[in-house]
Order: structure tokens, then C-alpha cells, then sequence
């Protein structure tokens, strides 16, 4: 839990990052706000123009403010617990996003949370505005919690292919995760072959361990370039 940081982001190791050119402007979360309108009314017996003042709604793109309060509502109502928003947006002294600020050039947003237990971590970058990615984070966690309306299963079980691996890829020697033994030194050519080869085994997609394996070689790998000079 220590490197899931508030600020600056913290994404995720095993989740795959949009291309920035492929994020969307066009996010579908929005509020709505009444005001009030007036129009001329002629009526259709006096023929005498009135003045009417009608109530009308308009919407407008999410504030991070009312995005953040929407997280913590969801994240409430799922009973999570030690939850932390990561994103590029600097902090107010109450460890919330501050609003006005410029949009970062990473707009990604993570909520890292503890649910019965398990620590658990959803992440989105789909869009372009930090405020529709946090606002997609409740979204997403609002649908999940409606599973348990239909009766064939439990939150805990939607949840369970989101849960933070983190901790299990730390600390390994990037020598052992792709097999070497801690002497060998082998060029960075050959470590990327093993690595592809190794990938292909453990994609998240396969069953089982997987995704955990994969966390650890993605480690790897970043640790080995660091070494061998890529």
C-alpha cells in the first residue's frame, strides 16, 4: 500500500494505459441544474401578453468536486474501507483533488480500496478529463453493486478480478522471475526473447495465476532494461 499515492498517479502495473489519442472528449457524465426561465404568453382570450417564469433544466460537464463525491459515495455504500483516490491533480490540504486546475497531460485516474479484507484497485484512463475518469470509477462501481439486485451472486465475487497484486510483485530479483540463475548476465536481446516467451504462458487472459505471474514478469522486465542499459 505504500506506493499508492493520492498524488502524483499511481497506475496500476497490470492494467493496460489508453493511447493518448485515443481518449475521449466526449465522456457521458454530466449534472443538471435548474433555472429559471422567462416567456411571453399571449392569452387566448384577452389577447394580453403576460410575462411566464418557467423552471428549466440544463447540463454541464462533472466537477471533480461532485466526480470525488460521487466516488466516496459509491465507495461507501460498497462498505470499502482505507480507499485512496490516485490521480495527477494536486491536493488540497484535506487530501482531496483541488478543482480550477489546469487538466493534466495524464488524465488516468485510480481508487485503491480494502473490501472484506482484499485489497482491491480499479483504474480508467478512457477519458480526457480526470473528472469523467473519476466519475466512470463510481459509474463502474454502481453497476457492479446492482449484481446482487438479480440474486446469482455476490459484490465480492464482481470484485475479485480487480484485486491490487502489487504486493506480490515487489522484491523479487528480475534474474529469478525469468528464470536465470543470479550469476548468469545475459544481453538484453536475450532477456527480451525469454520475456515474450514467458508472457505468452501467463497472459492475464489464461486461467489460474496468471495475471499475478504476469504482474511480476512486467516487473521484471522493467528491472532488468534498468540494469542492462535499455
Amino acid at each position: 500500500m505504500a506506493n499508492e499515492t493520492a498524488f502524483p498517479l499511481y497506475w496500476p502495473k497490470t492494467q493496460k494505459r489508453t493511447r493518448p489519442g485515443d481518449r475521449s472528449e466526449n465522456a457521458p457524465f454530466t449534472v443538471g441544474e435548474e433555472y429559471k426561465h422567462e416567456r411571453q404568453v399571449r392569452d387566448t382570450v384577452t389577447a394580453e401578453v403576460k410575462t411566464q417564469v418557467v423552471m428549466r433544466r440544463r447540463t454541464r460537464a462533472v466537477s471533480i468536486s461532485i466526480a470525488v463525491d460521487r466516488l466516496d459515495d459509491q465507495l461507501r455504500r460498497l462498505d470499502a474501507q482505507h480507499a485512496v483516490l490516485s490521480t495527477n491533480l494536486e491536493l488540497r490540504l484535506n487530501g482531496q483533488p483541488r478543482s480550477g486546475q489546469r487538466e493534466p497531460e495524464d488524465p488516468g485516474a485510480a481508487v485503491y480500496f480494502t473490501l472484506k479484507g482484499k485489497r482491491t484497485v480499479l483504474a480508467c484512463d478512457k477519458w480526457a478529463r480526470v473528472a469523467d475518469n473519476v466519475a466512470a470509477l463510481s459509474a463502474h462501481i454502481k453497476a457492479i453493486r446492482s449484481v446482487e439486485n438479480y440474486g446469482c451472486g455476490e459484490v465480492e465475487q464482481a470484485f475479485e478480478g480487480y484485486r491490487a497484486i502489487e504486493d506480490y510483485t515487489a522484491g523479487i530479483p528480475w534474474r529469478r522471475v525469468l528464470g536465470y540463475k543470479d550469476e548468469e548476465r545475459p544481453d538484453l536481446n536475450d532477456v527480451e526473447k525469454r520475456f515474450r516467451m514467458r508472457a505468452r504462458d501467463v497472459h492475464p487472459d489464461m486461467t489460474g495465476g496468471a495475471a499475478t505471474q504476469m504482474a511480476q514478469l512486467n516487473v521484471a522486465m522493467t528491472e532488468a532494461r534498468k540494469e542492462l542499459g535499455s
